[in-house]
């Protein structure tokens, strides 16, 4: 089998995989062109046969294809070359997808999405507080939904609550709709000492993961959230850079996203110079965001277990309401 075909097999397995239920060829079709992969549905049929061969895939009913355990397992394994880098590429499709409109308050933004036991949701608002309070959120906004009900693009699973916070990325999209592009460069643990940021001490680059670096250091349970709230601590984190001639411009669109709630920046560098001890580009500028996942890392440290998931979704940004209004 050639690589392309290699290539077109396991993009429509991942097509199956994230149907929420059995799809046939014409709707994989429609769903490759979004992609960009301009496929027949004949063609499609006739993939379809070899994934079915292989049993990756089974025949459900008259209703389509459904994917199989072994599916998963290929899925799983397949095309790790093809993965590196993926999310940087997310990053800048979400960046340019999302809509909102800074000055009307009016489009949608990322959200990031977890969930939680309906019976923790209580405690789990009384550990996120301090992290509201002394903004290592990205913002003050979040979204919330019962079990059965759409978080965005996204179903509440029953006996769950979903809650969700404004992505670090909304300032990409934002300040892309500016005319200043801004380079997410790596995910980090950063370290905060006497209640100021002091320097990364964990990063891993965006152009090289299949993950988001956030996700992972949460589940690994790495960050002190609870502890960087009292002065010391570690917490999720983002790099950025801009170009530097853009700076001034950039600092007043980021008081106004953080006026709207969707972002913020710890810190933000002088043209060409270190911020935080970590170098940026010629001609550039650094910006240190928080992790739009704190508050659930400070929920995991209190011993509530989460289901998360980084630049989950889009929302309409009339349907956030403010932390402190909940």
């Amino acid at each position: 089998m050639s690589d392309d075909i290699g290539r077109k097999i396991n993009v429509i397995l991942r097509i199956i995989n994230e149907s929420k239920g059995p799809i046939g060829s014409a709707e994989i079709a429609a769903k490759l062109k979004d992609l960009g992969i301009d496929m027949s549905e004949r063609t499609v049929r006739y993939h379809l046969k070899i994934l079915n061969d292989r049993g990756l895939v089974k025949v459900f009913w008259k209703e389509g294809r459904v994917i199989t355990s072994k599916g998963l397992e290929e899925l799983s394994d397949s095309f790790v070359l093809e993965k590196v880098g993926f999310m940087s590429s997310k990053i800048d499709s979400m960046s340019y997808k999302m809509d909102f409109d800074l000055y009307e308050k009016k489009g949608k933004v990322i959200l990031n999405v977890s969930f939680l036991r309906s019976s923790d949701f209580k405690k789990a608002l009384k550990l996120m507080r301090p992290v509201f309070k002394e903004k290592l959120s990205t913002g003050d906004k979040a979204a919330i939904a019962e079990p059965g009900e759409m978080l965005g693009g996204i179903v509440v699973p029953e006996g769950k609550i979903g809650f969700g916070t404004p992505c670090s990325v909304n300032l990409n999209g934002i300040l892309l709709k500016h005319s200043i592009p801004m380079e997410s460069k790596f995910g980090g643990l950063l370290q905060i000492e006497d209640e100021r940021p002091l320097r990364f001490v964990e990063i891993i680059d965006y152009a090289g993961s299949t993950l988001d670096p956030h996700e992972v250091f949460l589940k690994s349970r790495m960050t002190s959230v609870g502890r960087a709230v009292l002065g010391s601590g570690k917490v999720l984190a983002g790099m950025r850079e801009i170009p530097a001639d853009s700076i001034h411009e950039a600092e007043a669109i980021i008081r106004k996203i953080e006026s709207a709630g969707v972002g913020r920046a710890l810190v933000i560098g002088k043209p060409g110079q270190t911020i935080l001890g970590t170098p940026v580009g010629i001609q550039r500028a650094g910006i240190v965001v928080p992790g739009g996942l704190n508050p659930i890392a400070a929920v995991e440290e209190g011993g509530i277990l989460t289901e998360n998931k980084a630049l989950a979704t889009m929302i309409d940004y009339g349907q956030l309401i403010g932390f402190w209004d909940l």
